[in-house]
């Protein structure tokens, strides 16, 4: 989608009467937004054929089997990258290509939990959360900055490579802040630090219509406006940090956050220098004032839609149209790969 959304020409190849992502969709989804799509059952040999020809073609290949998968099936690297020299072939994996995890299923939850993240989120049990830190991030995010880095290895070398992109690595990566501060001893267990949840300054406090307030105040400076805007005139500043005080400082910023609904903190607390926040529910991200200037969601006919990011000054994005059905462009991409009479254009 990203990739797409900056002008690339996607080919998605969908298997017969499949599913995309173990979800039978229904409509138009917005991940498939201006992409084409191809039907082939790659158990048979002429389909691998089509396959064979697109990856010639192509300037990325991205595959999402368990490692081997492509392989068996006459379509792994040692083959396209061959008959393509320039390709860019991405392995999106959970595990990687090598390792004793390899082959194993998984999942978001089990990547980030191996790789660190997961024990890092949370109180006192961990805390997933959603497929963000490892599915997106980790995952799709590590692909397309290895895609891009591998395209402009390309323009200096005029070949392609490999990139193994797992979930697992990406999301090791994603551990570089925590180590540093676990290596100048800065950071405890879980739910002792100030990022995860536990300092009174910095969390999220529940409001009196349910509603939900960020606040990450932080910095001395931050910390002070806080308690001078919650009342709270009788904790000094000096000591925001003293751990033994953080329940009950806790106790007190909920029982006052309660007393107000969260738009009404929100009026009450945007300039105030807080670092803080309202909690938004998927409904309200294209009403909110601030995500509306940027143009951050609008309510499309494949629903609520976030805008191509990050914003770019002369070559922006712009989402494709919907994808109606799996096979959509079936014929168009088989003409673009088949001579009239049904043989294979010759290979250069």
């Amino acid at each position: 989608m990203i990739l797409g959304d900056f002008g690339a020409d996607v080919v998605l190849i969908e298997r017969p009467g499949g599913t995309r992502a173990g979800i039978q969709v229904d409509g138009p989804p917005i991940l498939s937004r201006g992409k084409r799509s191809i039907i082939l059952d790659l158990s048979v040999p002429d389909d691998v054929e089509v396959a064979t020809r697109i990856a010639e073609h192509a300037d990325v290949l991205v595959e999402g089997f368990r490692p081997g998968v492509m392989e068996r099936l006459g379509l792994g690297p040692e083959v396209l990258c061959e008959l393509n020299p320039r390709l860019i072939y991405t392995r999106v994996s959970g595990w990687g290509q090598s390792g004793p995890y390899a082959h194993n299923v998984g999942h978001d939850i089990n990547y980030i939990a191996l790789a660190g993240p997961l024990g890092q989120i949370g109180a006192e049990a961990p805390v997933p959360p959603g497929a963000f830190v490892g599915d997106l991030a980790g995952g799709s995010l590590t692909a397309v900055i290895g895609v891009l880095l591998a395209l402009q290895a390309r323009h200096k070398t005029g070949r392609g490579q490999v990139v193994d992109a797992a979930i697992m690595d990406g999301a090791a990566q994603l551990m570089a802040p925590m180590l540093e501060l676990h290596a100048c001893g800065v950071i405890g267990p879980r739910g002792t630090n100030v990022v995860d949840g536990m300092a009174p300054y910095y969390g999220c406090y529940r409001c009196a219509d349910g509603g939900w307030y960020s606040v990450g105040a932080v910095e001395a400076k931050f910390y002070a406006n806080l308690l001078r805007v919650l009342g709270l005139d009788d904790e000094d500043v000096a000591d925001q940090n003293r751990q033994e005080r953080w329940p009950v400082l806790r106790a007190r910023i909920a029982e006052i956050f309660l007393t107000r609904t969260r738009d009404e903190w929100s009026k009450a607390l945007e300039d105030e220098e807080i670092c803080g926040a309202p909690v938004l529910d998927i409904e309200e991200l294209p009403l909110h004032p601030h995500l509306k200037e940027r143009g951050l969601f609008a309510r499309t006919a494949r629903g609520i839609e976030g805008r191509p990011s990050p914003l770019l000054s002369d070559t922006p994005g712009w989402p494709g149209p919907a994808l109606e059905e799996s096979g959509q462009h079936s014929a168009e991409i088989r003409a673009q790969l088949f001579l009239a009479g049904g043989e294979f254009p010759a290979r250069p």
